[in-house]
């Protein structure tokens, strides 16, 4: 399923700013949008929206940069690189986020933070108390502001702390609070079909290989972001090393792939008209 204009839109910025831009062209989001049938129109409206949210700002005309109300989470996709050195070895011990005072009332500030604690690898032992194992550097400090800025202005985060000593009984309802087996499955599912593409992907045309690259890569991406970092024994330590491995090294070819794709496109004739349904080219291969 092809992802909405605006998550397209903001993932294309996300990635100009991994390369160092940070700021691509009408033309380039144009040609890009086309890949996956978004009609010029609905293009230009989308990001009309998102420079009035403040999601994308415009530099100087006719360009486009993330704005301020994409900063926080810019900053958390970001983070995806250096993932394996946020890693620290585990004591045993817990951090907590107890939510139970806070108001429910707010759906926006309610579901921002739960995908922040989706973001921070958290979740529910009991009502209104999530845990995560304190195997990350910062500890609860840097969770703590890591929540803060996750979530709108002025949002109630609940009360971040340590948790130690858990009973026998507790601490194995805690281990199971994640689907390990799915993860360490994941892990390997994924590292496999993203080197089977990498093994095949010089054949492709340029406009296919631009448009899976995106596919697999965000969807990728998003399971490491997504990803708990369990410590081990709790999950299959090589599994998930292996599979970062493999999330640089697509995300490498994937960045190549999509500079030549920006470069074509910003080089083309501003008279000729992006195709909407690109499709047919996926039948094409390089000579």
């Amino acid at each position: 399923m092809n992802p909405s204009p605006r998550a397209l839109i903001l993932s294309l910025m996300l990635g100009a700013e991994s390369r160092g831009g940070g700021v691509l062209g009408a033309r380039e989001l144009l040609a890009a949008c086309a890949l996956f049938g978004v009609p010029e129109s609905t293009v230009r409206v989308t990001l009309t929206r998102a420079v009035a949210g403040g999601l994308m700002r415009v530099p100087r005309r006719g360009s486009y940069a993330l704005g301020p109300e994409a900063r926080a989470l810019a900053d958390e996709v970001h983070r995806w690189r250096r993932t394996a050195s946020l890693i620290t070895p585990w004591a045993g011990d817990w951090i907590a986020v107890h939510v139970g005072a806070t108001g429910r009332s707010d759906r926006v500030a309610l579901r921002a933070r739960e995908r922040a604690f989706g973001l921070l690898g958290m979740a529910e032992f009991e009502r209104g108390l999530h845990l995560r194992p304190n195997n990350l550097c910062g500890g609860a400090g840097s969770l703590r502001q890591r929540l803060q800025a996750l979530v709108p202005a002025g949002t109630d985060i609940g009360t971040v702390f340590l948790l130690q000593d858990l009973s026998d009984a507790d601490t194995q309802r805690a281990h199971g609070l994640w689907d390990t087996s799915a993860l360490d499955h994941a892990y390997r599912d994924t590292t496999a079909r993203l080197c089977a593409w990498l093994d095949d992907y010089s054949r492709l045309a340029l406009d296919r290989a631009a448009r899976e690259s995106f596919t697999l890569g965000h969807d990728a991406i998003r399971q490491l972001m997504f990803d708990p970092l369990l410590p081990a024994p709790l999950i299959d330590h090589g599994a998930r090393e292996r599979f970062m491995q493999a999330v640089v090294r697509f995300d490498d070819a994937g960045q190549a792939i999509w500079q030549r794709f920006l470069t074509a496109a910003r080089q083309q004739d501003p008279r000729d008209r992006f195709p909407v349904t690109p499709h047919p080219l996926d039948q094409e291969t390089a000579p």
